[in-house]
């Protein structure tokens, strides 16, 4: 059965350069699992990794599309697949299975992969856990519950502070935090909607919700933080939103970096450092993911997906986008460039999901 997938063949808008084409299945080797991706995300990464300016990129790999061989790259890193065939030497997956990918960019825009036997990890169907929820598992409440779990040891009572908070993955810092009872300060922008945001965000458990413009200055931090101690601070922003953050800390707290939203450079004032102690990591899920092993991932995940169903997680805003089958390639073509014009404008924080069918008259 053909493949269609989403693919680029040069760095650039992925309104502009991103197409979809279709070509003929590999085969499967003893070792290696044929993966129908049911749904796919789009992440701010991926949207990096179509410009050019992320760390790593896919492989690139030559199709057959129509008759003639091309050096394509398949974006997409996270989604949820289901096993639809493995090799006679797979021993650990079956037909049926629900699986993510652990292995980076494994080209998840598309109808299905074949992938060798440890680039996925095994979901428990049986668990509870919603379809859209596993296939938004592996970057953002995993880099959630990694941030919170491995940096400072986090006790119920204790509290953090975050911005972006109204992104993807401080709205997972929010409800697993909330499920562990530690306590959240959230920083967003200023903005006509912030009354309902500030609802969204105290819905998922969010305790107190601030304007950056509410911690602007070192008297308004304190008013702010008061008598709580600020063990932990995550920092996706970058420039003045990490300054900002900063005046939340207490004595010894951990600034942990985990993306660059402002794509400007750390604001951190010196004498904060100097007499206050605050400790400065950074962290990257695709990196960690990368350095454990397959056994230490899947213990993670299992134990992530657990804390989630067990915590009713609230699956994140969304919109399922089906490439459907019976679209010729450029139709397909001209629909993933309309989503990503809508993607380019900013969706309001609706997270893209893809569906692509596999292909049919091919």
């Amino acid at each position: 059965m053909a493949v269609r997938a989403i693919v680029y063949e040069r760095n650039g808008d992925p309104a502009s350069v991103l197409r979809t084409v279709t070509f003929p299945p590999e085969p499967l080797s003893r070792k290696s699992i044929r993966v129908k991706v049911l749904l796919s995300l789009v992440n701010p990464s991926d949207l990096h990794v179509v410009h050019g300016s992320y760390a790593i990129q896919p492989d690139p790999r030559e199709v057959d599309v129509n008759g003639k061989r091309k050096t394509v790259y398949l974006p997409g890193n996270e989604g949820l697949g289901e096993i639809a065939e493995v090799g006679p030497d797979v021993e650990s997956l079956k037909s049926g299975d629900w699986v993510v990918f652990s292995k980076s960019q494994s080209g998840t825009w598309s109808s299905g992969q074949v992938l060798e036997e440890d680039d996925v990890i095994k979901i428990d169907e049986g668990s509870g856990i919603s379809a859209v929820t596993a296939a938004t598992l592996t970057v953002n409440p995993a880099t959630a519950y990694k941030m919170l779990t491995s940096f400072v040891d986090l006790k119920p009572g204790d509290w953090i502070a975050q911005n972006a908070a109204n992104s993807s993955a401080g709205q997972a810092v929010i409800q697993l935090a909330s499920a562990r009872g530690i306590h959240t300060i959230n920083l967003i922008r200023k903005k006509d909607d912030f009354a309902k945001t500030e609802r969204l965000l105290k819905d998922l458990g969010a305790d107190v919700v601030l304007t950056y413009d509410d911690v602007a200055d070192d008297e308004r931090a304190r008013e702010v933080v008061g008598d709580k101690e600020v063990r932990l601070l995550l920092d996706c922003v970058g420039g003045q939103g990490t300054k900002d953050t900063l005046r939340l800390a207490s004595k010894g707290s951990h600034l942990v970096v985990y993306g660059s939203m402002a794509q400007e450079d750390l604001r951190l004032p010196p004498f904060l450092l100097i007499f206050k102690d605050i400790h400065v990591r950074g962290f990257w899920r695709t990196g960690w993911f990368n350095s454990s092993t397959l056994e230490e991932r899947s213990k993670f995940l299992d134990e992530l997906v657990q804390v989630m169903v067990n915590s009713k997680f609230k699956e994140p805003v969304h919109e399922i986008v089906k490439i459907e089958g019976t679209l010729s390639d450029e139709e397909a073509t001209g629909k993933v460039q309309e989503i990503f014009e809508r993607v380019n404008k900013g969706t309001g924080g609706t997270k893209i999901i893809l569906e692509v069918e596999t292909p049919r008259g091919f």
